[in-house]
């Protein structure tokens, strides 16, 4: 007891002489038993000393693509040949003379460099607290990687720097006097948006269409920002037919747009035209009151679909006017039901046929992958499978006592189309594709050009790296950001087939 201060043995008398009564907090339960809760009690508390990024970090475009590092300047330069002997001249030469000198068609491309990068930070107080569990630090940096490469991916597929949609169509619309609860003689109002890949990622129907103006950057400081948006469309209206009856509805279509990938509606009365329906095809079936908040008046008076801080991505180098890639949308349709791929006789779907067979036709070549969306995965199986009248199919059920593992799936199309004969292209789901999107693409070309491993490359100034602001706050301050572009070095050997209906 030598040990005790004074203190505490006046402590200790005081306990012994005013004993804790059994009505007191602390002198309950004569005994000790366990918690009811993990929080309460003397209960240790079992956590894994290990954060899980219980996140999806799939980039597959990013991860086929190769990387260059090495780029210099403010952007990359790149000639690509896009066809030889294109006058066709002949070959047959007399003797003594000399043959005819081939014409050649060759573009000239340019791409400046462009920036990608996120920002993370990580409190004192915060570092405090885990200290002994978990390195807070390396955690936000590795999460931030993760992000930026995400983003990347994102970029790599849809970025738009070139190519200004416009003024989105103006609307087509028409009542039906039945399929809907719109009441009968409703003067309705109706616009469109047209989205670039950015738009469509950015928008919801609950948050509305990403408004362009300026964003706050982690400095504090701001700067302007397209997210992708077309100028609104001039407004269509129709008046519901004065039958008594509230059950109209009405079909609305536009004219498709050029590397647009999404369309948004908005409707309603005068004053009152709310978002309430984003499509990935160009055309919508309106049978109720618009759900959304979003009013028309937000903005969109402005094109905002050019985004001047990323390079083009695949599908905006595809639709560039004379890139020479091949590029199908497919019909209207039945508004709000687009046109479907058609499935062939024999397990084949006409719009891919039709595609491999141009790629053939025009450039000697077959794309080597197929990127689908879930939707077009299940309808490209579905009509696959259920189009074919043949009996080349064989299934193999494998079985045991706990029963029967059934389902099909599709993994490659066979190629006709093809040097040598039939080949397969893979087909690979892609995590962010939008619905109603096909993209083919090549890792190789079936001819050689010069100076060209790889029809496609990124082109870096600078890969990914990682800054360690100074401490000005009581935090410490991240940034994870690479700088380079996506280089195209052979356009016709990509594609893609847009404006798919699901069904």
């Amino acid at each position: 007891m030598s040990n005790l201060s004074k203190e505490t043995l006046d402590l200790y008398r005081k306990i012994a002489t005013n004993p804790v009564s059994d009505s007191d907090a602390l002198g309950k339960a004569a005994g000790y038993t366990q918690a009811s809760s993990a929080v309460s009690g003397l209960t240790t508390y079992s956590l894994d000393p290990v954060l899980g990024h219980l996140y999806p970090v799939l980039t597959p475009l990013r991860d086929m693509i190769p990387r260059k590092t090495g780029g210099k300047g403010i952007q990359a330069n790149w000639r690509a040949i896009t066809g030889v002997n294109t006058a066709n001249s002949g070959v047959g030469i007399s003797e003594g003379n000399r043959g005819v000198a081939i014409t050649h068609t060759t573009t000239d491309y340019t791409a400046a460099f462009k920036g990608i990068g996120l920002d993370d930070f990580v409190t004192y107080e915060q570092d405090w607290t885990s200290e002994g569990f978990v390195d807070t630090k390396a955690e936000a940096v590795l999460g931030l990687l993760n992000a930026v490469m995400i983003a990347e991916e994102n970029v790599i597929l849809g970025g738009n720097n070139s190519i200004a949609l416009g003024t989105t169509p103006t609307p087509t619309i028409a009542d039906v006097g039945t399929g809907g609860t719109i009441a009968a003689n409703s003067a309705q109002r109706v616009y469109c948006v047209a989205l670039t890949y950015d738009g469509f990622v950015g928008a919801s129907i609950a948050g509305g269409l990403p408004l362009s103006s300026t964003r706050t950057l982690s400095d504090g400081t701001t700067e302007a920002y397209n997210q992708g948006t077309a100028i609104k469309s001039v407004v269509a209206t129709v008046t519901t037919a004065n039958d008594g009856n509230a059950t109209h509805s009405i079909t609305a279509t536009v004219a498709a747009v050029a590397n647009a990938y999404a369309y948004a509606w908005f409707w309603g009365t005068a004053g009152n035209e709310l978002l309430g329906a984003i499509t990935t095809i160009n055309s919508y079936l309106i049978t109720a009151t618009a759900t959304g908040t979003q009013n028309i008046s937000a903005g969109f008076t402005a094109d905002k679909s050019q985004n001047s801080l990323v390079f083009d991505g695949l599908m905006s180098q595809i639709a560039k006017s004379g890139s020479g890639a091949y590029v199908f949308t497919m019909a209207t349709g039945t508004a709000g039901t687009g046109t479907p791929l058609t499935s062939g006789s024999d397990g084949t779907i006409l719009e891919i046929d039709n595609a491999l067979k141009s790629f053939w036709d025009n450039y000697k070549l077959s794309p080597d992958t197929m990127w689908v969306s879930s939707q077009e995965m299940k309808n490209i199986r579905k009509k696959a499978l259920a189009g074919s009248a043949s009996t080349m199919q064989r299934f193999v059920f494998t079985t045991n006592q706990q029963g029967i593992i059934i389902g099909t799936g599709v993994k490659s199309y066979s190629n006709p189309f093809a040097m040598g004969g039939n080949v397969e292209l893979d087909i690979k789901l892609h995590p962010s594709l939008p619905a109603g999107t096909i993209v083919f693409t090549s890792k190789t070309i079936p001819y050689k050009l010069p100076n060209v491993s790889t029809p496609l490359r990124m082109l870096m100034r600078r890969d990914y790296y990682q800054i360690d602001y100074p401490q000005i706050k009581r935090k410490f301050e991240y940034g994870v950001y690479a700088d380079g572009v996506l280089q195209n070095y052979f356009p016709p050997a990509f594609g893609m087939i847009t404006n798919i209906g699901n069904g």
